[in-house]
């Protein structure tokens, strides 16, 4: 495959970073933590001790141990910070990688090209040149500003990268009580688990002290990804097989493992997997219809109408509970996600075959050719059904045709009515600023439990992508009340998450609180997380969660900003002097929100998206405020006073994003109208805001950067891995330094403003 065949899009110029002298500098600087010296060397044609002199003219100390298994975890981030950097030739060098697999990882594997917003911009090929004088003396005033605000080891992590790995790996320090649950399964995903590959050898997403501590929480279940054609034979290319037995031997050693805490293991499958065009030449009996999104003219399904695409999934499924006969479950999607139906992404209408049947058929019967291959196995297997993508007018349809000893499952909170800031909408997913359950999952979970049906709730118990750089948002009474609902609306088990959420938080305890048997008030369960977590601090703690769960309930929820805004960056996102051309380009939260605002802010007007981030850090800070005030008192044992001192800094960072949202959102309002302005005195109001933001953002950076150098868990999400590291969020007060010093000085001068 040619490098040329990697997808570009629109193709856009890059964004400018006028706050280094070069992109040479850029380069150094955002991959000095994440790639040695010699590769960064290589990739632009310089020797490492050329790299190593401009790293130290900019004030970075020596380079830390970086290890092969730090890079596998990092490529998300490496890819991220070097888009707009690299072009595609040089990306690959850095990393390491072939065309193919790059390919693999932007189109189908991780879908990172949706990611990046679907363009990779046009950047010529990076080549050393020895920096010139002027570029010397502003990379040394870049290090003179970093020490400056941020300390002499502004670049050195207390707490490096992925230490809390080996945190999540020892045994737990205390456990929740089991009295029974009204909830089971309870299955989430590995904190810190890559969506691909989770079976692999090189990689252990569930370590032993991990599952101790997830059962010590009252966690029963955990789930990974894996294409079916990686565990069972593939009738029609073996070579997509070649790693099933290492796979299988992984899965069954982790099942064993799991079981000896009580967690039982399950498997999403989102099957059948659509197979390159060039595989139909020689297969053309198999081919649904064409994908007409970001594989547009590659793939094709695998056309579940055709007899021989039956026989596979039901084989592959009674071939997989053979190989893992203690296997506790599989979860389906069958619409959306990967277009692995031809009713999948709603055209089933074009295939000739599918097109005669409804889609509620064909959904229906792939669930049920699944559960087929359970039965023929002899398997205790359970077959989970999600309707996450389907059509509304779809499910009665298909809930009806499932196979009786199905599982039904349903994102509660989807469909939920809210106002915020005097905007009415709709919840679609990931809240954990509302209550559910919703219009949507109830109308569902009816249908399923008339036809006998056990019933599901997908939440989301730790985070969402509301706010993903944190391993939890400390909004207990929200997610206590939300489950306490569920409980009363008689469903049977919950899903506590996707990809981000799996970490073994107060929000975790108190669910499992909540579905005891002893049915414990919503304020009595969280007392029963604080005591054991916190000790004489619980009542203050107590108080502190339910004052964060007020505040979180003004967040300005739409899943385009979820997806678009600079939440998760937080103080990490750069501002700029001038548009950065991108509005409308296709910006994202997970790689470069850039100043796109009104791709931010979705439904709500600017005004109304700002003040409503601002009234939650405001609700943040009042009530983080008044708990350091309350445990100042308080002779709290060692243990609980770490304990604490984690939960504060959580708090603190949640607090210090959803200000820097704020900020961000007053700084693109105001430069958009310091443009037009036309009396001074308008200029001076403007100029005047402008600058009050820079020297909050440069604030709240120092603040982030102190949180996250002693603990390296803030910023860090599974599948978007880290979205800004120690040298990012000193990045981001160089560049508003840079502002204040020479841009700022511009604009009044501009502006006839002294």
């Amino acid at each position: 495959m040619d490098v040329n065949q990697l997808p570009m899009g629109p193709a856009p110029d890059p964004v400018a970073c006028p706050h280094f002298p070069d992109r040479l500098h850029a380069f150094v600087w955002r991959n000095w933590q994440l790639i040695p010296a010699q590769r960064l060397a290589g990739v632009i044609g310089a020797k490492p001790e050329q790299v190593r002199a401009v790293a130290r003219l900019m004030g970075l100390s020596q380079q830390p141990e970086i290890t092969p298994q730090q890079q596998r975890r990092t490529y998300v981030t490496i890819i991220r910070r070097n888009w707009h950097l690299l072009p595609y030739e040089q990306l690959l060098e850095l990393l390491g990688w072939t065309v193919e697999r790059m390919d693999f990882v932007l189109r189908e594997g991780d879908g990172l090209f949706w990611w990046m917003g679907n363009y990779k911009p046009q950047v010529d090929r990076l080549r050393y040149q020895a920096p010139t004088a002027e570029a010397r003396a502003r990379a040394l005033a870049i290090g003179t500003t970093a020490r400056g605000d941020l300390g002499a080891d502004f670049d050195r992590a207390g707490d490096p990268l992925f230490s809390f790995v080996e945190r999540l790996s020892e045994a737990p320090a205390f456990a929740a009580p089991t009295r029974g649950s009204a909830f089971v399964p309870r299955f989430c995903y590995s904190y810190f688990g890559s969506f691909r590959n989770a079976l692999s050898s090189d990689e252990d997403f569930y370590p032993e002290g991990y599952l101790a501590q997830l059962a010590a929480s009252g966690v029963d279940g955990v789930w990974l990804h894996e294409p079916l054609y990686h565990l069972a034979p593939f009738p029609w290319d073996e070579e997509l097989g070649a790693h099933r037995d290492e796979y299988i031997r992984n899965l069954r050693g982790l099942v064993a493992r799991a079981k000896r805490h009580g967690i039982g293991v399950y498997i999403y499958l989102n099957e059948p997997r659509p197979m390159a065009l060039a595989f139909f030449d020689h297969h053309p009996e198999l081919k649904g219809i064409e994908d007409v999104g970001i594989l547009r003219g590659q793939v094709a399904t695998l056309c579940t109408s055709v007899r021989e695409v039956q026989n596979y999934l039901r084989d592959s499924m009674a071939h997989l509970c053979v190989a893992a006969p203690d296997l506790a479950g599989v979860l389906t999607i069958t619409a959306s996600e990967s277009y692995t139906n031809c009713w999948s992404h709603y055209s089933g209408n074009e295939c000739p075959r599918c097109g005669r049947r409804s889609p509620q058929e064909v959904i229906a019967e792939i669930n049920a050719l699944l559960d087929e291959g359970i039965r023929q196995a002899g398997s205790k297997c359970k077959l989970i059904v999600w309707d996450w993508g389907w059509r509304d007018d779809w499910a009665p349809g298909i809930i009806q045709r499932l196979p009786t000893d199905a599982w039904f499952m349903s994102v509660s909170e989807w469909s939920m009515p809210i106002s915020r800031g005097g905007v009415e909408s709709e919840v679609g997913e990931y809240s954990l600023s509302v209550v559910g359950p919703g219009p949507r999952a109830t109308r569902h979970w009816k249908l399923a439990k008339d036809r006998g049906l056990k019933t599901i709730a997908k939440i989301q118990a730790s985070n969402s992508w509301e706010l993903a750089a944190v391993p939890y948002v400390p909004v207990v009474e929200n997610v206590a009340r939300h489950v306490a609902t569920l409980r009363h609306a008689d469903v049977d088990g919950l899903m506590l998450s996707w990809t981000l959420g799996g970490y073994p938080s107060p929000n975790l305890e108190a669910i499992i609180a909540i579905g005891e048997a002893r049915t414990p008030s919503v304020a009595a369960a969280m007392e029963a997380v604080a005591a054991r977590r916190f000790g004489v601090a619980a009542p203050a703690v107590v108080e502190a969660w339910s004052a964060f769960s007020a505040a979180f309930g003004e967040y300005p929820f739409a899943c385009a900003s979820l997806y678009q805004s600079s939440v998760h960056m937080g103080p990490a996102n750069l501002l700029w002097g001038e548009s950065t051309g991108y509005e409308g380009v296709g910006t994202t939260a997970f790689a470069h929100p850039v100043d796109d605002l009104d791709a931010w802010r979705s439904i709500y007007p600017p005004e109304v998206f700002a003040v409503q981030f601002k009234q939650v850090a405001d609700g943040f800070d009042q009530a983080l405020a008044t708990l350091k005030e309350r445990v100042a008192e308080l002779s709290v044992d060692p243990i609980a006073a770490r304990a604490l001192d984690e939960e504060m800094g959580v708090a603190e960072a949640c607090a210090i994003h959803f200000r820097s949202v704020f900020n961000q959102v007053r700084f693109v309002m105001a430069r958009r109208r310091l443009d037009d302005a036309s009396a001074p005195e308008q200029a001076r109001t403007l100029i005047d805001t402008l600058e009050e933001v820079l020297h909050s953002e440069i604030a709240l950076a120092t603040r982030l950067h102190a949180i996250q150098s002693r603990d390296s868990r803030i910023g860090f999400e599974a599948a978007c891995q880290y979205f800004y590291i120690a040298v990012d969020v000193a990045e981001k007060v160089v560049n508003c330094r840079d502002l204040l010093t020479r841009w700022i000085p511009q604009q009044r001068a501009k502006h006839g403003v002294i």
